[in-house]
């Protein structure tokens, strides 16, 4: 069973993704988690990633389709996987049926998760990052116990310049002209369902089950 998980900024992609990966028992496939992943272990794509993030210039798709090649090629993936944070693009979605293609399978569910605008921006605004491990945290849904100090390593916490109310907007708009052909592809393809994700993580992630649920049998948050 393969999944996409599709969604704005601030929808809770990557919160879904980890906890529904556990649920289904299939590992959570990160495309932002894989660049880190082989920029710091140095792999050959690493490397060739990490030139151009320290020129300042975005990692071309085709690394990263390949890091994603190799990472779906694993044991661990046989049985399907969560995949979030891709595809972003049209072009990326197609990319992402060619390596289906080769592994002689399907992308199974695609789920948008959509949130208001008035939501998205509570969360993202009050989110803070741990600047030493990178753990989430929100200062009114989840906050630390201490002020501006992570629970799990003592960290510094911050608040990402993206993640200003105006910047959110801005990026809001960006994402909802390149997700558009996106989604529709899926559509199409008769594999999306859309979800209000509004509601609480509990929430979302149940209705997310209903639906797979409803074909491979029922499954409990």
């Amino acid at each position: 069973m393969n999944i996409v998980l599709l969604g704005p900024p601030g929808a809770g992609k990557g919160t879904q993704a980890k906890v529904l990966a556990r649920q289904v028992k299939l590992p959570h496939v990160s495309t932002g988690d894989l660049l880190r992943a082989n920029v710091a272990e140095g792999t050959d794509l690493g490397r060739q990633a990490k030139d151009f993030m320290v020129k300042g210039l975005l990692v071309p798709d085709t690394l990263i389709q390949e890091m994603l090649r190799t990472r779906l090629g694993r044991d661990d993936v046989g049985q399907g996987f969560i995949l979030d944070g891709y595809p972003r693009t049209l072009r990326q979605a197609q990319a992402l049926d060619d390596i289906m293609s080769q592994f002689e399978t399907q992308i199974d569910f695609v789920f948008n998760l959509k949130a208001s605008e008035a939501v998205i921006i509570q969360r993202l605004s009050g989110r803070l990052v741990c600047s030493s491990c990178q753990a989430n945290f929100h200062r009114t849904n989840m906050p630390p116990k201490a002020a501006d100090v992570c629970d799990a390593c003592g960290g510094e916490l911050y608040q990402r310049s993206d993640d200003k109310e105006e910047t959110i907007r801005k990026r809001l708009q960006v994402y909802a002209q390149e997700s558009a052909p996106v989604i529709e592809y899926y559509r199409c393809k008769g594999a999306l369902h859309e979800i209000s994700a509004d509601d609480d993580a509990h929430g979302v992630l149940t209705k997310i089950l209903a639906l797979i649920g409803s074909h491979h049998g029922s499954l409990k948050v």
